[in-house]
């Protein structure tokens, strides 16, 4: 039998985006996905932290209840919850920026934090610093937000989110070592910009999907 892989999204077309990775990088695995929107809406409108993680490791546990071997979430704005739903459930809960993050403070003395969701700044901070203690490194975050980006990326307007992303990271690269795109939203100018800026610029979907296929492996050989 196949391994299976849940994923746990709150953007919709985030669905879709994983689902061809999955196709193209995993094609002998069994996939499924979980969406909820309203997660992160609720934390962008303010809504009380515990009620909403609360609500993700619910999702979580969903997942495992549906027979996930694997369960990645792919909303760094929730990866919070993760900690306390790896308690709960005996499979092994992945977030999205994790790998990214280890790899960002293992390169980068001042990395840029660059979001487009005002809710992943302070959870992406908290674990770039957790992977710098880890690691024994000192690192100094400099986070940008740009929440116009985000906004119109709602709205269907992807050509203005985009330039609205590249101008946020051609500023932001002036200060930094490393750039990281703290949202998988804007994995897709992960090229561009690598191309353009002289630091280096991370984007967490691709890590993640490595991070799977070592997952795999483990589970195979256990």
């Amino acid at each position: 039998m196949p391994a299976r892989i849940a994923f746990i999204h709150t953007v919709g077309f985030l669905v879709e985006d994983f689902r061809k990775r999955v196709r193209e990088e995993l094609p002998a695995v069994d996939a499924f996905h979980i969406l909820n929107e309203s997660l992160l809406q609720d934390l962008l409108r303010g809504a009380p932290l515990p009620l909403v993680y609360r609500r993700v490791t619910e999702q979580i546990q969903l997942a495992a209840d549906a027979g996930a071997d694997i369960i990645a979430v792919t909303c760094s704005s929730t990866s919070p919850a993760v900690d306390t739903a790896r308690k709960l459930v005996r499979q092994p809960v992945l977030k999205i920026d994790d790998p990214m993050a280890a790899e960002a403070v293992r390169h980068g003395g001042r990395i840029g934090l660059l979001c487009t969701a005002a809710s992943t700044v302070a959870p992406s901070t908290a674990l770039l610093q957790a992977h710098a203690a880890e690691q024994g490194r000192s690192v100094t975050i400099m986070p940008l937000v740009n929440p116009e980006a985000y906004q119109a990326l709602m709205a269907g307007e992807r050509g203005s989110h985009d330039e609205q992303v590249r101008a946020s990271a051609l500023l932001l690269a002036r200060e930094v070592d490393m750039l990281v795109l703290a949202q998988a939203s804007l994995a897709h100018l992960q090229g561009g910009l690598a191309t353009e800026l002289a630091c280096p610029v991370l984007a967490s979907p691709p890590m993640l999907m490595q991070a799977l296929k070592s997952q795999l492996q483990q589970l195979a050989a256990a």
